[in-house]
Formats: structure tokens, C-alpha cells, sequence
């Protein structure tokens, strides 16, 4: 009976586990995972640290004792392995235990990034990007004691911390070095209207100026100390700056490495029968090409979901993805579809009464980007529309898909536009 262990259970090991039970029903399935929660969405923490989500709402899957039933895996949750050897396809556990596979997933996730900045005050800093920086972020709140807040990092991540403080009455800096919010998802007259509403609310936001140092404070418990001179006294420090992905095994084995753990279509590894998928492995971005972490949700489940039924023997590949973020926060909805480094014509489109924006790059008489303000509910549409040019060279947006856009305030001339001009006036 064959054996198959996966390292990690976020998305990306439990789309993993899925499918090798689609595959094979009586292979043994071990799970290993450092921390002793069941798969949760790293995007909702910030709910759960603000009492808008209850605990048991963290976890979509069940509780791991509901998927240790339902898909007859072994699961052992605060354990960490300390090795990997590929050709033998063997783990190490921490206590020396070595455990010999069939096939081994590699969905080991990312972790929140901080520069090697000085830093006098780590107990005054704090990172969201786990289910226990969300605790840690819930207890402080509760204990009452923050005067003021500085987040570094105009990222999804950053903007719901922010979110988060101010709903509580605590005055918070959001600063990054970048020139305008969400600078790997906006463009700029997008960031520029955010802004403008973040400000509206009586969010301080500071651009332009990066993390220098940490110093203690005075009137508080620290001050950050910015690249352009300035300094921002806080008593509570969010690093939302980044992550990189948990590649410390797949190095330590010699599997292939760029940003991520290098994959295949069918997320198999440089090393045969070792694969890998979420946010510790690269994919394909579509629209140019590259191999590129794209860590979102929706791109784990398919990586994972793939990893386990191509381990079990399935002809199953996932080709890739294209960028895209989909968040609410301060009462606007923000989404973004595409790489916003490709440059073009930019075309904009606003329905004040709808309440929706649009921005729009072409390039070459083909969309290849678009942000929204404004309305979720056209977001499939466009994203399936960008698919359609890289894929198929689809430039004509369907009847019924024509018709809901229309319904959420988009006009005919605006859809035509998308479409690069291709049919007709």
C-alpha cells in the first residue's frame, strides 16, 4: 500500500489531501504541521483579531479531527521536521524519527519578512500574517494600552491592520517606501482615490519613506525611524512589509530554487516524486510567462489540489495564473487583475451613481490589467476576460457576461473599450 506525507496543512496541503483521496482511497496519508490549528486563510486573521469573525469561523475545512475522519489521514499537528532527503524520499522529525515515503507534498507556506533593520523594541512590534499574530494583535487591543499605532506596509495585509486599530480609536501612520497604497496590485489614479477616502477618515498615511530603525521611545513605547528623516512615536509597530516563502527544506534536500521551490505543470520538484504547491513553490504568471510566487487563496487550492492527484499517478497539471487581489476594507472593495509593472494606454471609467470605478491598462489593443473600486460582483467576468486574450486570444466579452456589466453600470462604449476596439462601434 503506497504511503504519501505532506509537510504543511494550509490550502495548499488540505487541497493536497483532497485530492489524493479522489485519486486513491486506501494509500496511508501523514500529515505534518508546525502549528496545531486546522487550515485557516492567512487573509481573514485580521477579522478574527477584530471580533468580526468568530474562532470557529477561521477554519473552512472542519476541525482537524473532522478531516482526519473524513479523508483517513494521519495527522500530526506541532510537529516540525528537521530534514528532507530527496532521493530516499525520507523525512527527519525533530526527535530523529526518520519516515520513508512514496511521495512527499512540499506545502510548507510563507512567512512574514522584516528587513535587518536595528531594532530596539521587538516586544513592540508585531506581524499579521498567522493565527497567532492575530491573537497576539487581539490581546494587545484588549489590554488597552496602544496611544498611538504605526503599520509599515501599504500592503492587503497592512491596510486590514489599519483597518483593525482605528476601528478601535487608536490613531495609526500607514507608511511605506513605495510612492502610493498597494504598489504591486494599484494604479495610480486607483491608489489616488483611496487615499483620498483613507484620508477622508482621518487615516494618517505617509509614502515615500521607508523602515530605517526602531528606537525606544519616550511619551511611548517606541519610534520608527524613517529612511526620509522622520520619526513616528508609536506604542505598537505592524510589520506588514512581505514575506518569502518557507523554502528551508527544498534547500536543505538540493531541490531547484528561484524565489520559490521550483515546480512543474504537475508540481513535481526537480526531485522526482517530491512536489510542491502554495505559497513555498513559484507557478506561472500567464501574462509574461516567468515563474513567480503568486500567493493567493484560490492558487493553493489549485496547486495543492494538483501536487496530490499527480503524486497518486493522475495526468492532472495546472498551467498557471494570473495576478489578481480581491479585499474590503474601510467600506470600499478594491480588485485587481493583472500585473501592474506592464504599461500602456490607461483607460478609466467611473458610474457615480453605481459608486464604481474602473482603471484599465492596454497595451497592443489588449487588456492587461484592470482595477475596480467599487463592485465585486463584475470581478469573475473581468478576470475570465483577461484569461481569454493570454489564452485564447478572446477579445470579445459574451452576451450574458455583456449583460451583467451593463446591469452594474458599466456602458456599451466603456465594454468596447475592454474588448481593444474589436468590434465594431
Amino acid at each position: 500500500m503506497p504511503a504519501y506525507a505532506i509537510i504543511g496543512f494550509g490550502c495548499a496541503g488540505y487541497h493536497a489531501l483532497t485530492a489524493i483521496r479522489d485519486v486513491d482511497t486506501a494509500s496511508r496519508v501523514d500529515i505534518y504541521s508546525e502549528h496545531k490549528d486546522s487550515p485557516y486563510n492567512p487573509m481573514l486573521t485580521t477579522y478574527y483579531a477584530s471580533n468580526r469573525l468568530r474562532y470557529e469561523g477561521m477554519f473552512p475545512f472542519g476541525s482537524l479531527e473532522d478531516i482526519s475522519f473524513t479523508y483517513k489521514a494521519n495527522i500530526f499537528p506541532g510537529t516540525r521536521i528537521t530534514g528532507l532527503d530527496a532521493a530516499a524520499r525520507s523525512i527527519t522529525l525533530a526527535d530523529g524519527t526518520v519516515r520513508t515515503y512514496d511521495g512527499i507534498v512540499l506545502a510548507t507556506g510563507a512567512r512574514s519578512f522584516t528587513p535587518p533593520i536595528p531594532n530596539e523594541c521587538p516586544d513592540a512590534c508585531i506581524s499579521m500574517r498567522t493565527l497567532d499574530d492575530a491573537r497576539e494583535l487581539k490581546k494587545r487591543m484588549e489590554e488597552g494600552n496602544i496611544s498611538r499605532a504605526v503599520v509599515i506596509g501599504a500592503s492587503m495585509a497592512g491596510i486590514k491592520v489599519v483597518e483593525v486599530l482605528h476601528n478601535n480609536g487608536i490613531p495609526t501612520t500607514l507608511a511605506d517606501m513605495a510612492p502610493h497604497i498597494f504598489p504591486l496590485a494599484a494604479y495610480p489614479a486607483t491608489a489616488s482615490r483611496i487615499q483620498k477616502e483613507l484620508a477622508a477618515q482621518n487615516v494618517t498615511l505617509k509614502f515615500g519613506a521607508g523602515l530605517k530603525a526602531i528606537r525606544r521611545g519616550t511619551g511611548t513605547a517606541a519610534v520608527v525611524e524613517c529612511t526620509d528623516g522622520s520619526l513616528l512615536p508609536a506604542d505598537l509597530i505592524g510589520l506588514c512589509i512581505g514575506t518569502r516563502a518557507n523554502t528551508d527544506l527544498a534547500a536543505q534536500a538540493g531541490l531547484a530554487i528561484g524565489r520559490g521551490i521550483t515546480v512543474s505543470t504537475s508540481m513535481e520538484t526537480s526531485g522526482p516524486g517530491i512536489y510542491a504547491a502554495g505559497d513555498c513553490c513559484e507557478g506561472l504568471n500567464l501574462q509574461n510567462g516567468q515563474p513567480q510566487i503568486i500567493g493567493l487563496w484560490a492558487n493553493a487550492a489549485y496547486q495543492g489540489y494538483t501536487a496530490g492527484a499527480s503524486m497518486c499517478g493522475s495526468s492532472r497539471t495546472f498551467g498557471g495564473n494570473i495576478l489578481h487581489n480581491i479585499t474590503h476594507f474601510f467600506g470600499m472593495d478594491f480588485i485587481g487583475f493583472g500585473d501592474n509593472r506592464i504599461t500602456g494606454e490607461t483607460l478609466t471609467y467611473e458610474n457615480r451613481e453605481k459608486g464604481l470605478f474602473i482603471e484599465a491598462v492596454r497595451q497592443d489593443g489588449k487588456i492587461a490589467g484592470i482595477n475596480i473600486l467599487g463592485s465585486y460582483r463584475i470581478s469573475g467576468i473581468l478576470k475570465n476576460h483577461i484569461l481569454g486574450i493570454i489564452q485564447n486570444q478572446q477579445h470579445h466579452i459574451a452576451g450574458l457576461q455583456r449583460g451583467v456589466l451593463k446591469k452594474e453600470g458599466l456602458s456599451e462604449a466603456f465594454i468596447r473599450e475592454l474588448e481593444g476596439g474589436h468590434y465594431g462601434n
